[in-house]
């Protein structure tokens, strides 16, 4: 039996891998300490919970309008005003399956074959695999932590071809965490408008965002590249309901009735039950959000504060999301136990099978010297890990 070229072009998600391992660890009884999950540690707030339920409770279990239900669709147009200063009205809203399933539906409804997409490097390992899927061509445009990890008119010029369909720009990072400033998105916008591009503006992170930083959506600057863009947003982050899995885009009626109609044969409806969630999480109570960012403050400066002084290890402060992504490049050629290091995918693997801490490898970011540790965790148990970290690297040599 023979698998298609498409299934066997992609590649697991890392970070699931990564975090598939360490619980399997857990389940045997090995204490092992993780940081490799991309999702919060808080439990949903219990308003959002109690709407599910009721949702339950009152048989809203049936199919629903396949974009998502009507007034959830009004909700994600307020918000969009409210936070990001945008106007869009219901029939420009596609709610699906998670963010992740608005990136497939765009690039499903947006590449032909062969079509290229401009993926800033390092950038969020799906990425990738979702364009390669609707059978386009991801393109690596490396950027440089010297530079701030800086998206330049020059830098995008570099990596245009005649088969440049879209570029993809995610601020709050996943990895780095960094915030795209309103220069760099002007720059992005000035090559999307004079090369007839799609602009896909990944801001799942945008509520997690740290000191002076502030988060723009690319889609404000004005109106000719709200057209041209495709914002992609959802509750996982935001309001600790990975699992709930609801995303949604915004963006030009036609892309939008299209992605409508690929989802309705993918998966029907975004899941009933998990949409009169996000509903209560959009127009509910918003203190969680803030609190659960005042935490994750405090567990990030805790954390580059020890990273800072640990040997052959850098990282810049991000300025949102929740991760730490950590140049390990010092320790690659390096020794451990009398076993050459080559890479971070090295690196991780021994951090796992000798000091039980798991993190997740740079490759599948486009970063292979580097470590992405997720510090959606607690006080205690980043302490921990950080001390295994340490006393690893003391024995590399």
């Amino acid at each position: 039996m023979k698998l298609s070229h498409k299934a066997l072009r992609i590649s697991p998600s890392p970070t699931l891998t990564i975090d598939a391992r360490a619980k399997r660890l857990k389940s045997e009884g090995v204490d092992v300490i993780a940081f490799g999950a991309g999702e919060p540690d808080f439990d949903t707030p219990q308003h959002i919970k109690e709407a599910a339920m009721t949702a339950i409770r009152e048989g809203f279990t049936r199919y629903t309008p396949s974009g998502g239900i009507p007034e959830l669709k009004e909700a994600v147009c307020e918000k969009l005003q409210r936070d990001n200063g945008l106007q869009y009205h219901p029939a420009q809203i596609v709610v699906s399956n998670g963010a992740k399933q608005s990136l497939a539906n765009i690039f499903t409804a947006m590449l032909d074959a062969g079509d290229e997409v401009l993926i800033p490097a390092p950038y969020w390992v799906s990425y990738p695999e979702l364009v390669k899927l609707a059978d386009g061509i991801p393109v690596s445009v490396k950027t440089e932590e010297r530079d701030g990890y800086k998206l330049t008119v020059p830098l995008l010029n570099k990596y245009l071809t005649p088969r440049t369909k879209a570029v993809v720009v995610n601020s709050p990072s996943n990895p780095t965490g960094r915030v795209a400033d309103r220069e760099e998105l002007i720059a992005v916008a000035t090559v999307a408008l004079e090369n007839d591009l799609w602009v896909i503006s990944d801001e799942i992170y945008e509520k997690l965002i740290y000191g002076d930083a502030v988060h723009t959506s690319i889609a404000s600057l004005d109106g000719e590249i709200k057209k041209r863009t495709v914002v992609v947003n959802g509750v996982s982050k935001a309001y600790a309901m990975t699992g709930w899995r609801i995303g949604y885009t915004a963006s030009e009626p036609e892309l939008a009735a299209a992605m409508d109609s690929i989802q309705s044969h993918v998966t029907s409806n975004p899941n009933s039950i998990a949409q009169k969630a996000a509903l209560a999480a959009l127009r509910g109570p918003q203190n969680g959000v803030a609190e659960m960012c005042r935490v994750f403050a405090e567990r990030r400066a805790y954390a580059l504060e020890r990273i800072d002084k640990m040997p052959l290890l850098s990282c810049s402060a991000p300025q949102g999301a929740f991760y730490l992504f950590v140049d390990a490049g010092q320790a690659c050629g390096l020794s451990f136990r009398g076993t050459v290091i080559n890479n971070a995918d090295d690196l991780a693997a021994m951090l796992l099978e000798h000091y039980r801490v798991a993190v997740v490898p740079g490759r599948g970011f486009g970063a292979p010297e580097c470590l992405r540790l997720s510090y959606a965790t607690s006080l205690e148990n980043i302490g921990s890990g950080l001390d295994r970290l340490e006393a690893f690297l003391h024995e590399i040599t």
